[in-house]
C-alpha cells in the first residue's frame, strides 16, 4: 500500500478522440472547510463535473508541492488546492502556510514547463457547496480546452 497521499490514477485512456477527453483532476482540500463545502454540494445535488478525486487533508498548510508532483505524475491532468478563507482557519494559520507553498509550487511547476492553468488554487468555506460546484465545473472545462497533460510521460519515455 502506498503512503502518498496521490492516488493512482488510471492508465492513460488510448485511441480517445480529443473531443471525448474528460480530464482528471485531484483536489487536494481541508477537512474542515472545503470537504465540508463539497459535501454541502454533493447532499444539495448541485450539477457539477465527475472529474475530480478528492484527497482530504486536516489543513491546508499539511499540503506539501511534491503531492501536486506526484498527482501529475500518477496521470493528472490538472491539480485543485482548496482550504479555508483567510482568518478562518481551524488551526489559526494553515491556509497561509498553504498560501506561500502553493506560490512556491506555481513557480516551480512553471519552472518545470507545466501550464500554470492547470493548477487552481481556491478558498472554499463549508458554507459554500455552490462556489465548490462552480470551481470544480469551471477547472473541469478549463482543462478541457486545455487537453491531457502528456509533457510527464513523454519525459518518462
Amino acid at each position: 500500500m502506498s503512503t502518498s497521499p496521490a492516488p493512482q490514477i488510471d492508465a492513460p485512456r488510448s485511441g480517445s478522440a480529443p473531443t471525448n477527453f474528460e480530464p482528471r483532476i485531484i483536489a487536494y482540500v481541508c477537512n474542515w472547510c472545503t470537504y465540508t463545502g463539497a459535501d454541502l454540494a454533493g447532499t444539495s445535488r448541485l450539477p457539477m463535473a465527475a472529474n475530480v478525486r478528492i484527497v482530504r487533508f486536516p489543513c491546508t498548510g499539511r499540503i506539501d508541492p511534491i503531492f501536486i508532483m506526484k498527482a501529475f505524475e500518477r496521470g493528472a491532468d490538472g491539480v485543485i488546492v482548496s482550504g479555508c478563507h483567510p482568518a478562518d482557519c481551524h488551526y489559526n494559520a494553515g491556509n497561509y502556510h498553504a498560501r506561500r507553498r502553493f506560490a512556491v509550487a506555481r513557480e516551480l511547476m512553471i519552472f518545470l514547463g507545466i501550464d500554470p492553468a492547470r493548477i487552481t488554487f481556491a478558498w472554499v468555506s463549508a458554507s459554500e457547496g455552490n462556489k465548490w460546484a462552480e470551481l470544480v465545473n469551471e477547472t473541469t472545462e478549463r482543462l478541457r480546452a486545455i487537453g491531457p497533460f502528456k509533457d510527464y510521460q513523454a519525459l518518462r519515455s
